[in-house]
């Protein structure tokens, strides 16, 4: 499942993030969903979420 429909993302859930800095270079970051910081429904580079550790990035893949 891919992070641009807000309504596949759970607080709780284990994600792929891509953090601002590493969105050039494509890195992905593993965490926890903490905070849905995204209101509206979709968003085409993906849901910003808050991971439980505090990083904040747009969701790539939902595990």
């Amino acid at each position: 499942m891919d992070g641009i429909k807000r309504s596949n993302i759970e607080i709780g859930a284990t994600v792929m993030v891509v953090q601002k800095q590493d969105q050039g270079s494509g890195k992905l970051t593993e965490g926890i969903v903490k905070k849905i910081l995204t209101n509206s429904p979709e968003h085409p580079h993906g849901i910003k979420v808050m991971l439980e550790n505090g990083i904040v990035g747009r969701v790539k893949e939902i595990k």
